[in-house]
């Protein structure tokens, strides 16, 4: 299984949440595949904004991809509940996971119906650069759960 972020935006290097992003993907990489793929953001706040954004983010998107929706509305899972999601997703095999971060106005109904399911960080609106940083060390916390190691704890 190859895990993989999409998200709406752009780098700031520099940042410090880049380096944060950074770090974690590469301790991610030491488990499994893993890159993180960036679509320009689309001007405005409305329905055609984010139907412009959903078809950026289909184009970077993967045959193999099962979708998994980073949205304020998706389901709230503890880390042990996100490592077993993630286990479960590992042993049917033939997927790769594709955790779709969207741009500010949200996603696209047509984008919402292509998931798999729709995940919540928190139901705080948190910035964009930030929801990375949280994404990338849950993953990286639920893979080290998964292989039984001392991070978690």
């Amino acid at each position: 299984m190859k895990l993989r972020v999409v998200c709406i935006g752009k780098a700031r290097r520099g940042a410090p949440e880049e380096a944060l992003v950074e770090e974690y993907a590469g301790r991610i990489g030491r488990y499994v595949p893993f890159e993180i793929v960036v679509a320009s953001e689309a001007r405005g706040d409305d329905a055609a904004a984010r139907r412009e954004e959903a078809e950026r983010i289909r184009a970077k998107l993967r045959p193999r991809d099962s979708v998994v929706l980073l949205d304020e509305r998706g389901e709230e899972l503890a880390s042990p509940a996100f490592a077993a999601r993630l286990a479960a997703a590992e042993r049917s095999g033939g997927r790769d996971l594709a955790f779709v971060l969207g741009g500010a106005s949200g996603f696209d109904d047509s984008l919402r119906a292509q998931a798999a399911f729709s995940l919540a960080l928190s139901r705080f609106t948190l910035p964009h650069l930030l929801a990375r940083v949280v994404l990338v060390e849950q993953l990286y916390r639920a893979l080290t759960i998964l292989r039984g190691e001392p991070y978690h704890k």
